[in-house]
């Protein structure tokens, strides 16, 4: 059988890109925690700190054509090689933004993450849906992004660990500082983030290592050479699939940055001193493993209830691809949609400790819903076509700078319940384009 070269011929690229979908879950993932952060550390409102997320997802609109473009030019691997050393370059960069406290250098360190991961995205997940027969490319894509489910998990948990004080900086506490002593307070949480992103810094730096010595196949570059150019007014025009899903992974990225990037803040008003047993328990597991005996803050709490709500993501993606197996990939996927839409009217309509469950049970909802959409969106173009139209549903990911924002400034009119009003209407939208136009 190891001698049959029509068995897996791309076993070994389709792990080493696996790889990638885990390293940009852990990025995405702390973003959650930076917001938290910052609005202590960088003496922010809630608002400005969602600009945290305006960054990173900013940097997937600008460089996801150009991404695209270089790697119709230069091939899949020199693509995720300029963004393994781009999301490098953007981790080390958390260094002097953190001694010199400035908030646009973070936000430039989040926005060069941010355009490497384009590249990253641009290449990896169009890369796994041409790794083999087309029919399986919805089940391939969401294989692959389990791993970004696993990855995801670690972000809350490297936040609440390594990154929040082991003090809670209430206004009661506050009242109580010095002007002095709440500057060096600032200080202190500023440079926190300084180990967690030069480690990520390296980890990356040794994958892309990895990339530069081993053999990845260019599929299609046969077709795409003898195609000629290509324009993006005349591929949407062409394939309303297409144009239909870039707008709906527009609207899934923002529920999803909304949601994710707010937790900690939903948590807090909603049930600050209300805790999820199991959520609890995980919390105790995960500092039993490796020796945390600190005591927990609201805040700290919370941040663990978001990595189990990321758990509850992971098995969304495992069961929805093993679903895909058996069940039609949009009808999967059509459920899941339904029941987000479901969870979040229903924790807009209760409060307190039950929406905070309803919002973990979204996550699982969450779960498949990109990979999915980048398959339909992608489905039946030419190999000519495909770079470019991944590239624009990579570019729609800028819908995670714009909605958390707008959830900001509707919080600040009626609470975080109003923040809600915008992953619901953008699981909405999912719900139509599943049903509807992804056909």
């Amino acid at each position: 059988m190891s001698n049959n070269p029509n068995r897996n011929p791309y076993l070994v690229s389709f792990a080493l890109v696996c790889s990638l979908f885990f390293m940009w879950g852990i990025a995405n993932s702390l973003n959650g925690s930076l917001i938290r952060h910052f609005q202590f550390a960088l003496d922010l409102k809630r608002w400005q700190a969602g600009i945290v997320d305006s960054a990173f997802y900013f940097g997937y609109f600008v460089m996801a054509i150009p991404a695209g473009i270089f790697m119709r030019k230069w091939g899949y691997k020199k693509g995720i090689l300029a963004g393994l050393l781009l999301y490098a370059g953007g981790a080390l960069l958390f260094y002097p933004a953190a001694d010199w406290r400035i908030y646009g250098f973070f936000l430039f360190a989040l926005f060069t993450i941010a355009s490497g991961l384009a590249f990253l995205e641009t290449a990896a997940n169009l890369y796994v849906t041409v790794l083999g027969p087309k029919e399986e490319a919805a089940w391939r894509i969401n294989f692959a992004q389990s791993f970004n489910g696993i990855s995801i998990i670690l972000g809350p948990i490297i936040g609440s660990l390594f990154i929040f004080s082991k003090t809670e900086y209430t206004e009661e506490l506050l009242a109580t500082m010095t002007p002095e002593q709440i500057d060096a307070a600032r200080i202190s949480e500023a440079l926190s983030v300084q180990g967690t992103y030069l480690g990520i810094a390296a980890i990356v730096g040794a994958l892309a290592l990895l990339f530069a010595f081993s053999k990845m196949p260019e599929v299609g570059s046969e077709e795409e050479a003898a195609s000629g150019s290509i324009s993006i007014g005349g591929l949407l025009g062409k394939y309303r699939h297409l144009s239909l899903g870039v707008l709906a992974q527009f609207a899934n990225v923002g529920a999803q940055a909304t949601l994710w990037g707010y937790f900690v803040d939903f948590k807090m008003d909603l049930a600050a001193n209300e805790h999820l047993g199991v959520a609890s328990a995980y919390a105790d597991l995960i500092r039993s493993i490796i020796g945390d005996d600190s005591n927990l803050t609201p805040e700290k709490i919370a941040g663990f209830h978001a990595s189990f709500a990321m758990v509850l993501f992971m098995l969304g993606r495992f069961i929805g691809t093993y679903l895909m197996t058996k069940f039609d990939a949009r009808r999967v996927v059509s459920w899941y949609s339904i029941a987000a839409v479901v969870l979040v009217l229903l924790a807009f309509l209760t409060g307190g400790l039950t929406a905070i469950v309803c919002l973990m049970l979204t996550y699982f909802c969450q779960s498949i819903m990109f990979p999915t959409i980048f398959a339909l969106a992608t489905k039946g173009l030419a190999p000519a076509e495909s770079k470019l139209a991944s590239s624009l549903v990579i570019m729609a990911i800028v819908g995670g700078a714009i909605m958390p924002p707008i959830a900001g400034l509707l919080s600040a009119s009626g609470g975080m319940k109003m923040a809600l009003l915008v992953p619901f209407a953008c699981f909405g939208y999912v719900v139509y384009y599943i049903i509807k136009g992804a056909k």
